[in-house]
């Protein structure tokens, strides 16, 4: 407790200006007492005026300062039990901080400012403004860089009114003079209006905000369900694919399978007869030896006995002769298959096309459009197709088409129209698509088609008929 005593009779004998310890001390005649060059320099600062630092109080004429004797002594024992650390750095003002207007030297940071004396000041130098009567009517704001645009330079005056025609901030002299005749009203008065018309700016702006929150909300829940749909998708994609491999698979094992037992049961049959044919040619070899044989006797008698006695040649069970066809066996099969491929492969392009469109054309989440510049975000550029349009329909630029009388002379093509005076597009329309059409005449029709409408002329998506009147 007694150190803290010690602590308040320091800071009684502090120079408010430069907050250190007095300094040949002299007391103003308002009683409040400052080192003599701070407020001998705090009031050359001044041109004409000169008053207290800390209740504002002027002088007229400018006061004799004098050293105070009582204060000087006092201020030297209290040096001697020792002075109280300076303020800590963090305290005093930076190049970005708001300074205090009343300290001299190394100047603090201020704290608040007043918007009727329009200055800034420190802890220390803002007690005035809380303690004492003459201060409470003066505004206190936040530490405030800009404090003398609130001074009108042509005037020197602060300004206090607002001038509704010109929309700027005066001075009560620019409103009998300058402003002479317009609307205007005290800033007070122009804040209370404006303050209402922000407070409303500020509802809309919190509606807009919860309104924008919970469409990014339902925005993310529809990119969670789309990412969970694709994964499912790609899923149930990769089991139907490997199922259809699987199928493939299994017909070429079958199909490898019963060619094999045909080329078993075919082998088998052809071993049987090379079999029977090989005891028929070991018979015969046997027959020519004993024929051989016969020829070279020598006696006839016995020749001609034994001739006699020969059992006649049995007659071959098979044909002369054995065609041997080239190795073609099996290579209709090979053409069933390579037909099979062939179909496999154009009815994967024909699906695949309605596979893509189909991925292309997902419904997602978007906001309806309902100005032409929401429109124009999803325009296209269409270009026709001249190998489609029908011969008495004129083409030019690829852009532009005219109803003729007389035939144009197209080549043939199988995707010309012929029945029907149509043209289409060379582009194909997927997802969201806008586009815009100039024509003259009675009437003209618009359709969004099918790929194929050369071959289904009636598988029209949707038909916009516009008829002028």
């Amino acid at each position: 407790m007694a150190q803290k005593g010690v602590d308040l009779d320091q800071e009684s004998f502090r120079c408010s200006i430069c907050l250190d310890l007095l300094k040949d001390p002299v007391t103003i005649p308002c009683g409040h007492s400052y080192c003599m060059k701070c407020i001998q320099g705090f009031w050359d600062k001044e041109e004409k005026i000169h008053n207290c630092p800390q209740c504002r109080k002027t002088f007229i004429p400018t006061p004799v300062l004098m050293k105070n004797t009582m204060l000087a002594d006092l201020v030297d024992q209290l040096k001697k039990t020792g002075l109280q650390a300076a303020p800590a750095d963090h305290c005093y003002a930076g190049p970005e901080d708001v300074s205090c207007d009343v300290c001299s030297g190394r100047k603090l940071k201020a704290i608040q400012s007043c918007l009727f004396c329009l200055a800034s000041y420190c802890e220390k130098h803002i007690q005035p403004h809380l303690d004492e009567a003459a201060f409470k009517k003066h505004k206190l704001v936040e530490p405030s860089k800009n404090l003398q645009e609130n001074i009108c330079s042509i005037h020197d005056e602060v300004m206090k009114m607002f001038c509704r025609t010109d929309q700027k901030c005066i001075c009560y002299l620019c409103s009998v003079d300058e402003h002479r005749g317009h609307d205007t009203v005290s800033a007070a008065a122009e804040r209370t209006e404006r303050q209402r018309d922000l407070e409303e700016s500020q509802q809309q702006i919190q509606q807009r905000i919860q309104d924008r929150e919970k469409e990014v909300k339902l925005l993310q829940q529809e990119v969670e369900a789309i990412n969970h749909s694709a994964d499912q998708t790609v899923k149930d994609s990769e089991k139907i694919f490997t199922q259809m491999i699987h199928l493939i698979q299994k017909t070429s094992c079958d199909v490898k399978q019963q060619i094999r037992s045909q080329q078993q049961t075919e082998v088998s049959g052809v071993k049987d007869l090379q079999e029977e044919l090989e005891q028929e040619i070991t018979e015969l070899k046997r027959r020519d030896a004993e024929l051989k044989q016969l020829s070279l006797t020598e006696d006839h008698s016995q020749f001609l006995l034994n001739y006699v006695s020969l059992p006649p040649l049995s007659e071959s069970t098979h044909s002369s002769s054995i065609n041997v066809r080239p190795l073609t066996y099996f290579e209709e099969v090979t053409a069933a298959v390579s037909e099979l491929r062939d179909k496999l492969q154009e009815l994967l392009r024909e699906e695949w096309t309605n596979i893509s469109a189909t991925v292309t054309n997902v419904d997602v989440l978007l906001p309806e459009p309902k100005t032409r510049a929401d429109f124009l975000k999803y325009s296209c550029q269409i270009t026709l197709d001249p190998n489609t349009a029908h011969r008495q329909l004129l083409l030019s630029e690829n852009r532009k088409v005219k109803m003729m009388k007389k035939p144009q002379p197209y080549s043939d093509h199988p995707d010309r129209f012929t029945n029907y005076f149509q043209v289409l597009s060379r582009e194909s329309l997927t997802g969201r698509c806008y586009w815009e059409v100039e024509w003259r005449g009675d009437e003209v029709f618009l359709a969004v088609a099918y790929k194929k409408i050369m071959k289904c002329l009636f598988s029209v998506i949707s038909l916009l008929s516009i008829i002028l009147n």
